[in-house]
């Protein structure tokens, strides 16, 4: 009888999804150009929430967030899954820095070229200095923006090496850096890897796997910022190493190399 009833529900939740998406792709290609950056973080918070309750995620926020775009700061964060840009653009909305391979998924590779997220390119090492200065320029400019120094998706048990390229950014902007850990638990506060995109999972596994779950919980935990002022003082090492350890802290997990 479970399985009866649990596929009704899942097709569902699919079709709202594609609906949901598909209103997104028209938002982007239609009303976006015309916005200015405020109007559209409003609009990218709320999208960003009816995605995370078409697919039953909660979201629960601790510490203290820095706002909806919170100007001239680089938001450093854990990698779990492609669920990560959403549950972050819930509560504080930021433009990423994404693997260049992100704009080719379809749909989704759509809305983030379209929401003005930077593209690196992995394999090339001088890339890094590119986008760097961009980076740089978008947070001068009062920009939010994100970055996942981990350059890759764990499966959400432990932390890997940060990459501290693009903390030079920071230092040259003279931004706030905000360290934030991000895990996903069951309802009842276990782990639960069922959002986790890491390995060779697709994305419509990845999909498929999410919807199959019933509920689940999005954790962000805002750590300590590091400020304007810090950060001018410090080198991009010493700018990865704080964030990496305030996350770890967050998520209980030990640093290891």
């Amino acid at each position: 009888m479970h399985h009866t009833t649990a596929l009704p529900v899942r097709a569902l939740r699919l079709a709202r999804l594609g609906l949901h998406l598909l209103r997104g792709v028209l938002t982007v290609a239609t009303v976006y150009p015309r916005l200015a950056q405020a109007e559209r973080a409003v609009i990218t918070q709320r999208w960003s929430r009816q995605l995370l309750h078409i697919l039953a995620i909660k979201v629960k926020v601790c510490g203290n967030p820095p706002g909806v775009y919170p100007p001239n700061t680089l938001v450093v964060a854990n990698h779990v899954s492609w669920l990560d840009i959403f549950a972050l653009n819930s509560v504080t909305v930021s433009r990423f820095v994404a693997k260049k391979e992100l704009r080719d998924w379809p749909v989704a590779g759509f809305l983030v070229k379209n929401a003005g997220t930077l593209f690196i390119d992995r394999a090339n090492r001088r890339d890094a200095s590119r986008v760097n200065q961009q980076l740089a320029q978008a947070l001068h400019d009062g920009g939010c923006m994100a970055v996942f120094p981990e350059a890759t998706t764990s499966d959400g048990r432990g932390l890997l090496p940060f990459k501290a390229s693009l903390f030079e950014a920071a230092r040259l902007a003279e931004a706030n850096v905000q360290p934030v850990a991000i895990r996903f638990t069951t309802p009842g506060g276990q782990f639960c890897e069922a959002a986790a995109y890491a390995g060779d999972t697709t994305f419509w596994q990845s999909i498929c796997q999410i919807l199959r779950t019933r509920a689940m919980v999005v954790e962000l935990h805002y750590t300590a910022a590091i400020t304007q002022a810090e950060c001018a003082s410090l080198t991009r090492f010493t700018l990865s190493d704080i964030s990496r350890r305030r996350i770890a802290d967050a998520l209980q997990v030990p640093i290891t190399d």
